[in-house]
């Protein structure tokens, strides 16, 4: 048997946790209700909000998240006649717990050396790490369909049904376009693979710019946003959520801003070098790396949510069958074209 952690890792892991659960999960995901708004005001030359206040105190329409929030939290819980009330508590629970879970196992940084020993920045770190993850934001699909079935409504139920067949047909793109450059680095772990990239002076967008294509376009639709926010529609399409109120429906929304901090932490992790800085060896300046090294992954990882966000402004909506046409007909064969090429180049060059 293994020993029992010593007090001070299970504090630090808790820490590492909570920090990635709510310090970076929460506020960027209040951060980008806010960016919602402003970016699409200035694209769409408008104002955007700029409404609410404290003692007068507008700073650019940024207290709204705040306001958000207390309106979700305070208002009424409406539970539908005819609904399976034990499901339909339980459905935003699984959709937003595996969001929180995802974000908890993402490197935000590598091994530091302080006090005279090694501290691992990343929260959980697991040597299979990337399947875990995939997995553990395909599981969220449940939620989604348990959310429409326990409503009683043959609406919600079809928009369930509706979300299912795209998030099923998105998370195989996923990580069939992953397989091509986890084929190239050996490994299904997150801080190897950022290891490899620091190793060889060369980020995975440059080993293999198809599949960071072909994964951004996937996980855009995993996430449900526009152009790919066919579950949800809002006001043309009957969404899974449409009987669901307050902060339920809260979570069900805070789940799609989470998905979206994932996959833009992976894309980080798994092409654009992850932790690492050129020219700067993170691992030898103790503390100060360490904040470098947190600081360089978010920074990344903000970037590719403001592209999204530039994406979800810009592009129409898909009908239905297009969405799925361009999952199973464009992007899965194109990953499994990409894949055996990379095998075929890796064996010859080996």
């Amino acid at each position: 048997m293994n020993p029992a952690l010593p007090m001070t890792d299970l504090l630090f892991t808790a820490a590492k946790v909570a920090f990635a659960v709510f310090g970076v999960g929460l506020n960027i995901a209040g951060l980008l209700g806010w960016v919602e708004r402003k970016q699409s005001a200035v694209m769409q030359d408008r104002i955007g909000a700029n409404r609410a206040s404290i003692f007068g105190i507008k700073i650019l329409g940024l207290f709204h998240p705040i306001a958000d929030a207390i309106k979700m939290l305070t208002k009424e819980d409406f539970v539908p006649k005819g609904a399976t009330k034990g499901l339909h508590a339980l459905a935003p629970m699984i959709s937003l717990g595996c969001a929180m879970f995802c974000l908890a196992a993402l490197p935000y940084g590598g091994v530091i050396e302080h006090g005279g020993r090694l501290w691992d920045l990343q929260p959980i770190a697991l040597p299979m790490g990337v399947p875990l993850v995939l997995a553990t934001l395909a599981f969220g699909v449940h939620g989604i369909v348990m959310a429409g079935y326990a409503s009683g409504s043959n609406y919600g139920l079809l928009g369930a049904l509706r979300g299912a067949a795209q998030m099923i047909a998105y998370e195989v793109c996923l990580a069939s376009s992953l397989a091509g450059i986890l084929f190239v680095y050996g490994t299904l772990d997150f801080s190897e693979a950022v290891l490899w990239q620091a190793r060889h002076g060369v980020w995975g967008i440059v080993v293999q710019p198809l599949a960071f294509i072909l994964f951004l376009t996937a996980g855009a639709a995993v996430t449900k946003r526009t152009p790919f926010d066919l579950p949800e529609g809002e006001s043309e399409i009957v969404g899974y959520h449409v009987e669901y109120s307050g902060m339920k429906f809260g979570m069900f929304l805070m789940t799609d801003f989470f998905e979206s901090i994932v996959i833009c932490g992976i894309i980080t992790a798994l092409f654009l070098g992850g932790w690492t800085i050129p020219f700067l060896e993170l691992n030898t300046m103790g503390i100060l790396g360490g904040v470098l090294m947190v600081h360089s992954f978010v920074g990344k990882m903000l970037l590719l949510l403001f592209l999204l966000m530039q994406i979800r402004w810009t592009l129409p909506r898909f009908r239905f069958d297009q969405l799925l046409d361009l999952g199973w007909k464009n992007v899965l064969p194109l990953s499994l074209i990409n894949f055996l090429v990379t095998a075929w180049v890796v064996y010859l060059w080996r």
